[in-house]
């Protein structure tokens, strides 16, 4: 696979992207470098990792609690001291080992340390590959308010090794599924079509998806790095499925849902708005909805919940002085941009994905 030049760093792919670590760790010649991890990525990944590395620096590992509800900025603190505690000096280089977690967590960590270290990320799930790892965007939660705490900060590289989903389970490359669902419905129908025509859903399958979904998000990211415009298009689903995967991790009674499962419910819910306010064609909704349900198991929302769920809505990012911002579709590959939805509607929807 041919590298993706971003911004100011490349996105690199297999063997040659450990090529380009190891040429890049020579003349960067850092103080030392830290490993972050989680328990996980540290038992099943992480030998992969060192076997590719040459080195002679110092590597120290960094291991922090896997989950959503450990992205916080008490994890940060943690990360921080050992960080401090080890001798990390600004000539010290962070590799974010892992997904969307520990590369969110981990790019806004060594863009905050002594103000800014080096970092480089190696997503180890669908979704941190074909999203979080890519387009600049660091953060933590605030609460169950998801990435409230952040900064745009750019990788040295990001390196893509499709060797890493042999480790992770069917229910997170379903959830890594979901953001490739939405580069296909809002920005390339060809993408789209590939998944309607899945015989089964396999590694195989969806490794010939990557390359074409980071270079969607990169082509729109370079566009639009800070989220005045175009970039928005990326949050299709998101406004709605934001909110739910919130509602859910707040619930002491509820399982919580992965990012791309809670995205799928907003894809279905968003294009049924789509429907009732641009005349997004109805058949292309019940389409999207019914090959999400046959992707996801579906996920009961109780009417009791619906009012949480629309009161988590005001603290999205895309917001505007109280606003509450979507992103909606006129067609496949058609889009309008901070559409305004009432109450009632956002009801109707989430009965829509109910029935």
């Amino acid at each position: 696979m041919q590298p993706i030049l971003s911004n100011n760093y490349y996105v690199n792919f297999n063997e040659d992207a450990y090529k380009k670590l190891n040429v890049f760790i020579s003349d960067y010649n850092p103080s030392a470098i830290f490993i972050l991890v989680d328990e996980n990525t540290n038992n099943y990944c992480l030998s992969i990792l060192l076997e590719s590395v040459e080195t002679e620096a110092q590597i120290e590992i960094i291991e922090i609690e896997s989950g959503e509800e450990n992205k916080n900025l008490d994890t940060c603190s943690g990360v921080w001291h050992a960080l401090t505690e080890l001798g990390a000096d600004r000539k010290s280089l962070m590799i974010n080992l892992g997904g969307g977690v520990i590369t969110d967590l981990g790019g806004f960590v060594a863009s905050a340390f002594k103000r800014g270290i080096a970092f480089i990320n190696i997503p180890t799930t669908l979704l941190s590959m074909v999203d979080a790892s890519v387009g600049g965007k660091t953060g933590v939660d605030l609460g169950v308010l998801k990435n409230q705490i952040g900064l745009f900060s750019d990788p040295e590289m990001v390196l893509i090794d499709p060797l890493y989903l042999e480790t992770i389970s069917d229910r997170e490359l379903r959830s890594g599924l979901a953001e490739i669902i939405k580069y296909g419905i809002t920005y390339d129908i060809k993408l789209w079509n590939e998944i309607l025509n899945f015989k089964e859903l396999n590694i195989i399958n969806i490794i010939k998806l990557i390359h074409r979904s980071i270079e969607i998000k990169n082509e729109v990211v370079t566009k639009d790095p800070k989220e005045k415009g175009l970039r928005k298009v990326l949050n299709f689903g998101h406004t709605l499925g934001h909110a739910i995967e919130s509602y859910f991790l707040d619930s002491d009674d509820k399982e919580n849902l992965t990012h791309g499962e809670a995205i799928a419910i907003g894809m279905i819910t968003e294009a049924f708005i789509s429907q009732k306010l641009l005349d997004f064609p109805y058949k292309q909704v019940k389409v999207i909805k019914e090959t999400i349900l046959n992707l996801y198991t579906k996920v009961h929302i109780d009417i009791d919940d619906y009012e949480g769920i629309i009161a988590l809505l005001i603290h999205d990012k895309k917001n505007v002085g109280g606003q509450v911002n979507f992103v909606l579709l006129t067609d496949f590959e058609q889009f309008k941009l901070d559409c305004k939805v009432e109450k009632a509607l956002l009801i109707d929807a989430l009965n829509y994905y109910n029935a």
